[in-house]
C-alpha cells in the first residue's frame, strides 16, 4: 500500500522525531527556542463541485474512484515547500481540491481532460506530493472548481527491453516502487533525488528532476527516450527512437511542463544493469573553492564517480557538530563526498583509483570509508529534521539554482549575501554542490533563521531577494526543483518575452480551455 505523508509535515510519522540533544542545544545557542506545535489536523474547505461533474467523474473512473472525504482531499493540498508546511501548521488549507479522482488507464485520463474542458473544472496532477515550488496550488479563477488527477493507479511496469536497456514506467510508481520491479530485471534507474521514497515516476519527468546520482546515471530528462502524453487534443506519443534529427524535440517540451501541457502516462527510460559493487568515501579539503575547482576538473576530464557532492564549510561544520561520533574528520575546510556504483570490481576500483588522483593532486584529503556510509545512511532523513526545527520556532527552508563554473563564487555570495541582508546576521546558510557539469554546478542552499512572529512573509521576503539575486546575476530560478507558481514571476525574466510568447502559444494549443494545472509554470 503507497504510504500518505502528514498534511502538515514530511514523510512517515515513525521516523520523525524531536530534535537530537546535540541539535537541540546548537540551534538553542543559536536562535533560541520556541516551540510552535502544528495544528494536528487541519480542517478542509466543504467541497464545493457540482454534482453533475461529480456524476461525470464517476462515470470515467468508478464511483470508488472519486473521493470527496475530507482525508483524502486533505493530503491531496499542495505540496511539501516551507511555505506549504507553515500554512498548514496555522490550519490554513484553503488551497484543498474539491474532489481526488484516480484514473486507472491513459484513456480514462483523456476523458477526464475532457469532461474538465466541457464543465471547466481544473485538473492538477498529483504523484507524490513532494513539490517544493507552489506546483499543485491551481488558479482557481474562471474555474468552477479544482480536482486533484491522483495518478495513484498507474503504476505498472509496463515493458522492459533488455537489449535496448529500456524500460516503461506508469506515472504513478513512487521512486521505490519502479526500482523493486527493475530490480526484479537486474536494472536501475539510478535515480535519487532527496524526495526519492515519495515523489513518483510522473513527478520526475514533469519536474526535470535530478537525482543524487545524476553525476553517474544523468538527470532524469537526460534518462527519458520517450513519452505518453494525454491532452486536450489527443494523444501526444514521443520517441521513436534514442535521438533524432527530425525538428525540435518534443519530449523536452513536456519534460518540465507540470502538468500545463499535458498528463503524463508512461515514461520510456534508459536503465542501466543493477550495481553489484558499491563503496563511498569522504574527502576533505582546505576550502569550499578548492573543493569546487576538483569538481570541475573531474567533470571537464570525464571522470565523474557515480556520486559527489562538497558542502561548504558552514555546512561541513554544522554537519560534523551534529554527528561528532562518525568518522575522524577534521573541523575545518569543507566535506565532499564520492560515491562509485557498477557491475565490475575491477571497473569500479579503476575509476576509484583515478578520481583519487586527481582529488589528491587537487588539494584534497582522503578520510576513508565510515562518513561516506554515514551520507548513504541518512541521504533522505532531512526534511524530518525540518520539521523538527519548525517546531521550536526555526525557519528552514531550501532553495538551488545552477551557473557556470566562472560565475560559480558570484552567484554563491550574492544568494548568501541577499538571504542575511533580508534575514539578519543570525540567518546560517549553508551550501553545497551536488550535481556537476563539465560547464557548471547546482548551488544547493539551506537557510535557518529565527521564525519571529510572522514566518511566512518572512521566508517569502528572503526566497524573493534570493531569486532577485540569482537573475541578476546571470543563474536559473531552478536546477531541480521546477517553477511552480513561486518561480514564475523570475522565469518569466530568464527565458525573456519571445520565451514567454511561445510557452503561452504552446499550453494555448494543447489546453485551449486552460484547466491543466491551471497557474503554474506559464509566465
Amino acid at each position: 500500500m503507497t504510504r500518505e505523508m502528514h498534511p502538515s509535515r514530511w514523510g512517515d510519522a515513525a521516523q520523525a522525531g524531536p530534535l537530537p540533544d546535540s541539535t537541540r542545544e546548537l540551534v538553542e545557542y543559536a536562535f533560541g527556542l520556541q516551540e510552535r506545535p502544528a495544528v494536528a489536523y487541519p480542517q478542509v474547505p466543504a467541497a464545493a463541485l457540482p454534482e453533475q461533474i461529480v456524476a461525470g467523474l464517476r462515470a470515467i473512473v468508478g464511483e470508488e474512484h472519486v473521493l470527496l472525504d475530507d482525508e483524502t482531499r486533505r493530503v491531496r493540498t499542495r505540496g511539501k515547500s516551507t511555505p506549504d508546511l507553515l500554512r498548514a501548521r496555522s490550519g490554513d488549507l484553503a488551497d484543498a481540491p474539491d474532489a481526488v479522482v484516480r484514473p486507472a488507464s491513459h484513456d480514462q485520463v483523456l476523458a477526464l481532460i475532457a469532461l474538465a474542458e466541457t464543465h471547466r473544472f481544473a485538473l492538477v496532477p498529483f504523484g507524490g506530493g513532494t513539490s517544493v515550488t507552489g506546483g499543485l496550488v491551481a488558479r482557481r479563477d474562471d474555474v468552477v472548481g479544482v480536482v486533484s488527477l491522483d495518478l495513484i493507479r498507474m503504476k505498472a511496469l509496463r515493458e522492459v527491453d533488455p537489449i535496448s536497456m529500456t524500460a516503461v514506467l506508469e506515472p504513478g510508481l513512487r521512486g521505490p516502487e519502479a526500482e523493486a520491479l527493475l530490480a526484479e530485471h537486474q536494472m536501475t534507474l539510478g535515480h535519487y533525488p532527496q524526495s526519492f521514497e515519495y515523489a513518483s515516476i510522473g513527478g520526475f519527468a514533469a519536474t526535470r528532476s535530478s537525482g543524487q546520482s545524476s553525476a553517474g546515471y544523468g538527470r532524469f530528462d537526460s534518462l527519458v527516450v520517450g513519452l505518453e502524453v494525454a491532452t486536450a487534443r489527443g494523444t501526444l506519443a514521443l520517441g521513436s527512437s534514442p535521438a533524432n534529427a527530425a525538428g525540435p524535440d518534443l519530449r523536452q517540451l513536456i519534460l518540465g511542463s507540470e502538468g500545463a501541457f499535458g498528463v503524463i502516462t508512461a515514461v520510456r527510460v534508459r536503465v542501466r544493469a543493477l550495481p553489484t559493487v558499491k563503496a563511498y568515501e569522504a574527502w576533505g579539503f582546505p576550502s569550499f573553492d578548492a573543493g569546487s575547482d576538483a569538481m570541475r576538473l573531474l567533470a571537464q576530464n570525464g571522470q565523474l564517480p557515480t556520486v559527489i557532492r562538497l558542502s561548504d564549510e558552514n555546512e561541513t561544520a554544522l554537519n560534523l557538530a551534529s554527528h561528532s561520533n562518525v568518522g575522524g574528520a577534521a573541523t575545518e575546510g569543507c566535506l565532499m563526498i564520492v560515491g562509485f556504483e557498477g557491475t565490475d570490481a575491477d571497473a569500479v576500483a579503476t575509476k576509484r583509483d583515478a578520481v583519487s588522483a586527481l582529488l589528491t593532486r587537487s588539494g584534497g584529503t582522503s578520510l576513508g570509508e565510515e562518513r561516506g556510509a554515514a551520507w548513504v545512511q541518512g541521504r533522505f532523513a532531512a526534511p524530518y529534521l525540518r520539521d523538527a526545527l519548525l517546531d521550536v520556532g526555526v525557519l528552514v527552508e531550501t532553495l538551488e539554482t545552477a551557473t557556470f563554473w566562472s560565475k560559480r563564487d558570484e552567484v554563491y555570495q550574492a544568494v548568501r549575501d541577499a538571504l542575511i541582508a533580508e534575514l539578519g546576521e543570525k540567518t546560517l546558510v549553508l551550501c553545497h554542490i551536488s550535481h556537476v557539469y563539465e560547464t557548471g554546478c547546482s548551488l544547493y542552499f539551506t537557510v535557518a533563521a529565527p521564525g519571529g512572529e510572522e514566518p511566512l512573509p518572512t521566508w517569502l521576503a528572503a526566497k524573493a531577494a534570493a531569486t532577485e539575486a540569482m537573475v541578476a546575476h546571470g543563474a536559473t530560478v531552478s536546477h531541480h526543483h521546477a517553477v511552480g507558481t513561486d518561480h514564475r514571476p523570475w522565469f518569466a525574466r530568464e527565458i525573456g518575452p519571445v520565451g514567454v510568447d511561445i510557452l503561452r502559444a504552446v499550453k494555448a494549443e494543447l489546453d485551449p480551455a486552460g484547466v491543466l494545472n491551471p497557474g503554474v509554470m506559464i509566465p
